[in-house]
């Protein structure tokens, strides 16, 4: 009996178990998908699909860095357990994954699945014996010499970030690399989502503002409460809705109070450029807290990330721009199940 994409997709559906073996294990039975799953279970590989209902948001991040920075890879495995995550077999099935990712570059985790490294997994999960997962991965590669890629793993190995900017020589790359490094760093601590204002949707803009808004107002009744300074209460919450027409609306008004304070015109020029950019500062929280290149530098909190690498491109000579980053954290968006023994055991009782 020939055997289908699909069928082996079914059988892979049920057992958990790599493609590889599904295929082989309907092959050897003839298509019939009850002994195929009989086989493979004979031979432990479908051990793992009993774990299936589980939850694995425990784990660990690996990170490759190449010896000339060309290229960094990173990728997060889950467990269900941080006692398991601390073990020395899932450590190294961490660091293997990582190595194999970086080298073969597959295009996505069923790829990998698919391969031989994939049945290796697979038995390595048996042998540990508990539900583990490779969630995610990504890959940055150099595409030529002016590429400058560094990355930064946190002492707990839960936190991974790899980070590459553009640069005008090899010269500024070499000298950049460091700081990519502390921005990486950067990234672990601060949780940027997204690389820039630019790369929002307008629809999660829109939704986000009157819910920041209003929470920025509670603020200040506490603040008030306090006796504190208020803080200003903005109208927007990212640049993307600074139009030409908002800014111009803006500094308008800003020269109506200052006409209004009777402040002499020779001087405004000296004083709306500053209010202007507070402005800009108080309707741009969305972005200081998701957007990496629009964060507030730790290390230097007077420069956003990138004017910190512009400076620090500056410094060396030539010109940089951070282009793409990937920050992985353990278990990051995932649901974990809060057991109820007390209701567990009464469920039973009854």
């Amino acid at each position: 009996m020939e055997v289908t994409a699909a069928m082996v997709k079914d059988l892979r559906t049920a057992t958990d178990a790599p493609m590889m073996d599904c295929k082989k294990a309907l092959v050897e039975c003839d298509g019939d998908m009850e002994k195929a799953t009989a086989w493979l279970k004979e031979r432990g590989i479908a051990q793992s699909a009993k774990k299936a209902d589980r939850v694995a948001a425990e784990g660990l991040v690996g990170i490759k860095i190449a010896e000339d920075f060309s290229k960094a890879t990173v990728a997060e495995i889950n467990s269900e357990t941080d006692f398991v995550a601390q073990n020395e077999g899932f450590k190294n099935l961490v660091l293997k994954t990582t190595e194999e990712i970086y080298t073969t570059s597959p295009a996505d985790v069923e790829s990998l699945k698919a391969t031989a490294f994939g049945t290796y997994f697979s038995e390595a999960v048996i042998k540990i014996g508990e539900k583990i997962e490779l969630r995610r991965f990504k890959t940055i590669k150099a595409d030529d010499e002016t590429v400058a890629i560094n990355g930064y793993i946190h002492s707990n190995n839960r936190i991974a970030v790899i980070i590459s900017a553009k640069c005008d020589s090899k010269k500024t790359a070499d000298a950049l690399r460091p700081m990519l490094k502390n921005v990486a760093m950067h990234a672990s601590a601060m949780k940027p989502k997204t690389l820039s204002f630019r790369d929002f949707d307008m629809d999660f803009v829109t939704s986000e503002t009157i819910g920041r808004i209003e929470a920025i107002k509670k603020e200040n009744e506490e603040l008030s409460r306090l006796k504190k300074p208020l803080k200003n209460v903005p109208q927007f919450i990212s640049m993307c809705q600074l139009t030409d027409e908002v800014l111009a609306k803006a500094e308008a008004e800003i020269k109506e109070t200052l006409r209004a304070q009777n402040k002499p015109e020779a001087i405004w020029d000296k004083i709306v450029p500053g209010q202007l950019a507070r402005f800009i500062d108080d309707n741009t929280t969305l972005d200081k807290e998701l957007a990496l290149l629009d964060q507030t530098y730790v290390l230097n909190d007077k420069l956003t990330v990138a004017q910190a690498v512009e400076a620090a491109a500056k410094e060396a000579g030539g010109t940089a721009e951070i282009v793409d980053f990937v920050r992985l954290e353990v278990g990051e968006g995932i649901e974990k199940k809060v057991d109820d023994f007390a209701a567990e055991v009464a469920a039973q009782m009854g």
